[in-house]
């Protein structure tokens, strides 16, 4: 019995120069679950991004490792079908499913042929809801995680970031690696997996974000096929996660000729009045291009690394200021020491208004070559409705990069950044650089 659809729509034309987005608010029929939609039919396939909130900091106390493993398993067999059988069937819908795990979401990429469409979302359906856990794909899964693992505590990059979190985190599941340890993992069971999909996957925390070859009605009557059998609540969400570092250095010893810097502070919340500012002001500090400060003063004047770049870390229990780079052993120390003094100069005498206009100039003109596919424009959706982001956020966010001032800039640069908080942690075998300097 086809029921009727009432679907809850807002058309968003966005008239910016050149580029266009249309978003349909949708609300589905039978359970109520919302999406955002851009419909496009001039090729026959839809993509999906879905995230349920909550992550790999879901996992309960001694089960670290938990729900990253689950997620892992999700393609690996479920319904009536192995891991075997759940594989042809996908290709031979000439659909592609991806599985991952996040500190803070889990997420589904999916992409189905219009005339697949409804055989792909009962397949995807029964990944969701019924994954098999079975005992020989759980040590196989189980195997490869312990890989990563083993990898993972050979990559100074990875070792840096996770030592900064310990440091920074005490208890809260931000402290640990989202893969967990090899004891943790070993210990897991396949009673653990079912307890961690059962928390992480539920109606009141799932965000999706469309686009493609569907209408309203039909994208609808798709979030009930997929999504309405969850339970309506999932495992309550962690809390607030304490910040307990302060400024210095930190050393790990690690027997390489060139040294990682992971470093870093409190940041800034993306409801916060000020995010745009502090958005522009990081993209002049660190930003990833050639016109950063820090890529200006620290590699292209002296030298020191091949890049730097800085970012705001928008997780949902604690935002950080965060950034990155490598040196030689031998350079190292220098390289921290130019960071520290530009942190501090833009903290307390703002930036040039080159700098200023340079950033804008560039976040506005990159911001539309991100919309280059369905797969992309859904993933923005999902993003903008976790992040809390109005559903004109699109059509307004260039404006507000432009609208930021000299003034703006100089009062968040006093506000954010924090010279005297400021905490690198280095591995390596750096020369000249003790720990506490």
């Amino acid at each position: 019995m086809i029921r009727p659809v009432f679907t809850a729509i807002t058309a968003l034309i966005f008239a910016l120069p050149a580029w266009a987005v249309d978003i349909e608010e949708v609300v589905s029929p039978g359970g109520g679950i919302s999406a955002w939609l851009v419909e496009d039919h001039s090729i026959p396939f839809v993509a999906l991004d879905i995230r349920f909130q909550g992550g790999t900091s879901l996992d309960e106390p001694g089960k670290r490792g938990a729900t990253f493993l689950m997620t892992g398993l999700l393609e690996e067999g479920a319904g009536d079908l192995d891991s075997q059988g759940f594989a042809a069937a996908t290709e031979a819908l000439a659909a592609e499913f991806d599985f991952s795990a996040y500190r803070d979401s889990l997420v589904i990429n999916a992409q189905m042929l219009t005339q697949n469409r409804d055989h792909a979302a009962d397949l995807l359906r029964q990944a969701i809801v019924t994954p098999s856990f079975d005992e020989a794909a759980l040590e196989r899964v189980r195997g490869q995680v312990l890989s990563i693992i083993d990898s993972d505590a050979q990559d100074p990059a990875t070792i840096a970031a996770t030592q900064f979190n310990a440091l920074a985190f005490g208890n809260h599941p931000y402290a640990s690696a989202q893969e967990g340890t090899t004891a943790s993992v070993s210990a897991l069971t396949r009673d653990d997996m079912i307890a961690a999909h059962r928390a992480a996957f539920a109606r009141d925390r799932v965000f999706v974000g469309a686009a493609g070859d569907i209408t309203a009605e039909e994208l609808g009557l798709l979030l009930d096929t997929l999504l309405g059998d969850l339970p309506a609540e999932g495992a309550p969400l962690p809390g607030p996660a304490p910040y307990l570092l302060d400024g210095g250095t930190t050393v790990v010893d690690f027997p390489t000729p060139q040294s990682v810097a992971y470093f870093g502070h409190r940041g800034i919340e993306r409801q916060d009045p000020d995010f745009f500012p502090a958005f522009v002001l990081n993209q002049i500090i660190g930003g990833g291009n050639f016109r950063s400060r820090l890529m200006q003063e620290v590699r292209v004047e002296r030298g020191l690394t091949y890049g730097i770049y800085t970012y705001l870390a928008l997780s949902d229990h604690q935002p950080m200021m965060l950034g990155q780079f490598s040196s030689s052993n031998d350079l190292v120390a220098e390289a921290v020491a130019v960071t520290r003094a530009e942190w501090t100069d833009i903290a307390t005498n703002g930036v040039t208004e080159e700098e200023l206009d340079a950033a804008k100039l560039f976040m506005t003109g990159a911001y539309p070559l991100r919309f280059d596919g369905n797969n992309t424009i859904a993933g923005i959706l999902a993003g903008m409705q976790q992040d809390g982001m109005p559903v004109d956020y699109i059509a307004t966010r260039n404006a507000q990069v432009d609208a930021v001032t000299m003034d703006d800039i100089r009062r968040v640069a006093a506000r954010v950044l924090q010279p005297e908080n400021l905490h690198f942690v280095v591995v390596g075998q750096p020369e000249g650089l003790e720990p506490g300097n």
